[in-house]
């Protein structure tokens, strides 16, 4: 149990990544990791799409970008994106979606890799061009773009775990 503990703690998110390609069977071991967090009455509202296609991978980043208002890449050179959707008719999709990214960020930390959480994928997936790009890759249904999960090999040394602020936990007896 104390190595889950430990994962726990050390899992930072990094922002910088060397280009090295992911082998597949680990980012088979994230995504599946993805598929077993909780959802809402079990309603599995979540759609996990790992993106390792580098003109993919580069047109996600440029409408990430463009909705940031930049024009440098908000991946930070990951080579892999793993985007989250969920299910618009679900009230617990942005809930289920947090829990899928928790378990993609803890299973890359697990096997050796970085990964961070990246923000607009909601802003992305809701453009014409966002919603084409779920059509093409035969998404049906009306998802909202939770977040994307950047992962690859980091290109620096892991960041130093910051204390935790005064007050996170109150206990009530």
């Amino acid at each position: 149990m104390n190595d889950f503990f430990d994962l726990i703690r050390t899992r930072r998110s990094i922002r910088k990544y060397k280009p090295d390609a992911v082998p597949r069977h680990l980012i088979d071991q994230i995504v599946e990791a993805g598929t077993y967090a909780p959802t809402g009455m079990n309603a599995q509202s979540p759609v996990i799409v790992a993106i390792t296609n580098k003109e993919v991978r580069d047109r996600l980043s440029k409408m990430n970008a463009d909705i940031m208002g930049t024009s440098s890449d908000p991946f930070y050179g990951a080579p892999v994106v793993i985007v989250v959707l969920a299910d618009k008719n679900r009230p617990t999709r942005v809930y289920d979606g947090s829990l899928v990214m928790e378990n993609l960020m803890l299973a890359a930390h697990a096997l050796g890799l970085g990964s961070c959480w990246i923000h607009r994928a909601k802003g992305v997936f809701e453009s014409e061009e966002g919603k084409a790009l779920l059509r093409s890759w035969g998404i049906e249904g009306d998802y909202e773009g939770i977040a994307h999960c950047i992962v690859g090999y980091p290109a620096g040394p892991m960041p130093e775990t910051r204390p935790r602020k005064e007050g996170y936990i109150h206990y009530i007896k």
